[in-house]
């Protein structure tokens, strides 16, 4: 059997005669108020591990090509003015059936439209409720707008990037706060507190900012800071931030690039041994001293011979040394294909869902949805009556798009 974004189950995999093909979060519900980034991302994180989450939108034109929006994959959506009376008594409807509710506004701002914590948890007590901030609920930046790069600068990962003391740090895409400091944490958040409404039958409130999630990534910095082994705002310097000549990437003959990253001393004699030296013959790899003299060598070494040979000499070995790959040769590697790493669905290549679970495989539940799409359709399900719901969409309260054949 294969599964979009699951590798093939075999026999090994069928344990008991239990085995369960639903998602490990089937049959809980979310309500995601849309939004950007680190939002919609932990609501596909959770949609893919078997959630029915629902997408509230808003009502107003549809821009761009939200049927081709791999983030949005996975979840239906409802499109309510919540600023009509009617609109908001309807969301807090959804709310009282729910697990989980998430949103990604500035503090205070669900609050004034009517569904902050206190409304929604005295509608459902057993409610998770999971806000998604840059700055925090709370504190001196709490209300100023920022982006991934400022929530980098702030708690000082982004120095980290930095090649050396004397030049700029980059400016890198907004993946690493908004989505492993912001969104993966807050899909993380929502399944602990979920977990713990089982047991206390109380939810909670989840005040996920990106800032304190970027801090968290960087535990590793501080414990090795504390063993003396790490040099903090000394960039380049340190075992694995470009200082060292076995971390790091290397250009090669046909300007393409190589990520050497040996850093064990036997994975080093490894890379060594391949590229025909000695041990003996090389400067000291353990003297900080001698890593300009150990760069400078493997880059001649590296830059002499096309990128192909050296993957062809590595493949395979515990060299720890890899092809840099833009995003097209990633797609057809032969590992990320046997692994099916990436997928392609309604017409989109993207990333499978992860990470894999044996007993409750991950899955791409259904293409991105128009905004309103399954307005009817959603209410209905959530509980809300036939005749109630007519009323909605005629008053224009709901919106009800019709989606267009493929």
């Amino acid at each position: 059997m294969l599964r979009v974004g699951w590798s093939r189950v075999t026999a090994a995999d069928k344990h008991s005669a239990t085995h369960d093909l639903h998602g490990a979060l089937h049959g809980v519900k979310v309500i995601e108020i849309a939004g950007l980034g680190p939002g919609p991302y932990a609501a596909m994180l959770l949609s893919d591990m078997g959630a029915d989450v629902i997408r509230v939108d808003r009502p107003g034109p549809v821009s761009g090509r939200p049927e081709v929006y791999a983030l949005a994959r996975g979840r239906r959506s409802v499109a309510i003015d919540m600023k009509q009376h009617e609109g908001l008594a309807t969301l807090l409807d959804l709310v009282g059936a729910a697990d989980v509710l998430l949103e990604g506004f500035r503090p205070g701002v669900a609050e004034r439209l009517g569904f902050g914590p206190a409304v929604c948890c005295d509608r459902n007590p057993q409610l998770v409720y999971a806000r998604m901030t840059g700055w925090g609920q709370d504190g001196p930046f709490s209300q100023m707008a920022g982006h991934d790069l400022n929530y980098l600068g702030l708690t000082g990962a982004l120095t980290l990037l930095q090649q050396s003391a004397d030049t700029a740090p980059p400016s890198p895409p907004g993946f690493i706060a908004d989505f492993g400091g912001g969104g993966l944490m807050m899909a993380f958040g929502i399944v602990s507190a979920l977990f713990a409404a089982k047991q206390s039958g109380s939810g909670q409130v989840i005040d996920a900012s990106m800032v304190d999630g970027v801090a968290s990534l960087t535990t590793l910095i501080y414990s090795m800071t504390a063993q003396g082994r790490w040099h903090l705002d000394q960039p380049g310097t340190n075992f694995c931030d470009g200082g060292a000549p076995y971390y790091a990437t290397y250009e090669t003959a046909d300007n393409k690039f190589l990520a050497v990253a040996p850093i064990e001393p036997q994975f080093y004699e490894t890379m060594v041994g391949l590229l025909g030296l000695s041990l003996n013959e090389l400067p000291d790899r353990d003297d900080p001293a001698q890593w300009p003299k150990l760069k400078e060598l493997f880059a001649g070494i590296f830059r002499a011979k096309p990128r192909d040979h050296w993957i062809s000499l590595f493949d395979g070995t515990d060299a720890c040394v890899t092809p840099v790959l833009n995003f097209a040769e990633a797609q057809q590697h032969p590992h990320n294909v046997a692994r099916r790493t990436f997928v392609e669905n309604f017409g989109v290549v993207q990333p499978a869902p992860a990470p894999r679970l044996s007993g409750t495989p991950a899955t791409i539940a259904r293409p991105p949805a128009i905004p309103g799409a399954h307005s009817r359709e959603i209410l209905l399900d959530w509980g809300l009556a036939s005749e109630r719901i007519d009323g909605l969409i005629d008053s224009g309260v709901v919106i009800e798009r019709t989606v267009p054949p493929a």
